[in-house]
């Protein structure tokens, strides 16, 4: 065992390089790189065909049919032309560290969720499984400290209204407007125009995705995958985490998209697939990414 003058030394030590380290998140900058997605026409939703296979993937990868007994995914729309304006959306989600900077600017309450609220959720990870997510402050009680190591992976642990208040900031120091994506936005810049099914077209592909098929039952720097970018150029789109939309979905509830690093097959995972989550949830599996109007 190191002597306590030594220990002491070490714990100093790694305080100082946890703070060295929130200070560097701050200082990040903080304008998200984006890809172009025009205006126009893209397809929309999905039909029977499709909802079939997405089942098919998820029985081979859970070994069980409980998606298909609960119907996950009859609550798409049909397959049918959409139209939105254009747009640039962010590459990635938003990272710790670019969030790290809005909270370090003006105080917003750090990524964290109580046992407690945790418990209510009724959710099947446990309690202790957020804890590596989980934020603090530095020794100075002011500077806020992203979880080690992980300041390049999406931001997690984030409420609806989390997402909304990071948008506004943005919007603010950078004097453009910057917003959380509709669901067909999302849906457009995941699939393109076409109606692939995946980001990269038709066929679900476990290396091109943070998904629990061959992921590591966790969260991963953002862009670690660019075999999987939608035409557009946007990464990250399927697994990884889900992300909040701006579709509301009923009281007090938005549309969350994508996916995430704990979904096998990856049925859910595909850009028409959709469900919704209440807005004050702060969970381990969703995020966010910003859109910039043109």
């Amino acid at each position: 065992m190191l002597p306590r003058s030594l220990r002491c030394t070490a714990r100093n030590l790694a305080g100082a390089l946890a703070t060295a380290l929130a200070v560097s998140a701050l200082a990040a900058p903080p304008t998200p790189v984006t890809v172009r997605v025009p205006a126009g026409t893209f397809i929309h939703g999905s039909d029977r065909a499709e909802r079939d296979a997405a089942y098919r993937l998820d029985e081979a990868g859970y070994g069980h049919s409980v998606t298909r007994e609960q119907q996950w995914y009859e609550g798409e729309a049909t397959r049918a032309p959409a139209t939105t304006s254009g747009f640039a959306i962010a590459r990635t989600p938003v990272t710790n560290a670019q969030y790290a900077a809005f909270v370090g600017a003006t105080g917003h309450r750090l990524p964290d969720v109580a046992a407690e609220t945790w418990e209510a959720y009724g959710l099947i990870h446990p309690y202790s499984r957020t804890r590596r997510f989980a934020w603090r402050y530095a020794a100075d009680g002011r500077t806020p400290v992203p979880p080690p190591g992980r300041a390049d992976h999406p931001v997690v642990l984030v409420s609806h209204a989390d997402a909304l208040a990071y948008v506004e900031w943005l919007s603010g120091v950078t004097g453009r407007r910057w917003r959380i994506p509709t669901e067909s936005e999302w849906e457009k810049a995941a699939r393109g125009t076409d109606g692939r099914r995946f980001p990269w077209g038709d066929q679900f592909d476990p290396q091109r995705l943070n998904s629990h098929d061959q992921g590591p039952f966790d969260t991963m720097p953002v862009g670690s995958f660019p075999g999987g970018a939608s035409p557009y150029g946007a990464l990250d789109m399927a697994g990884q985490v889900f992300e909040w939309t701006a579709t509301p979905a009923g009281d007090a509830r938005h549309i969350v998209k994508g996916g995430s690093w704990d979904d096998k097959g990856c049925g859910v995972c595909r850009p028409a697939a959709r469900h919704s989550r209440p807005d004050a949830l702060k969970h381990i599996l969703i995020g966010f990414r910003a859109v910039l109007d043109e």
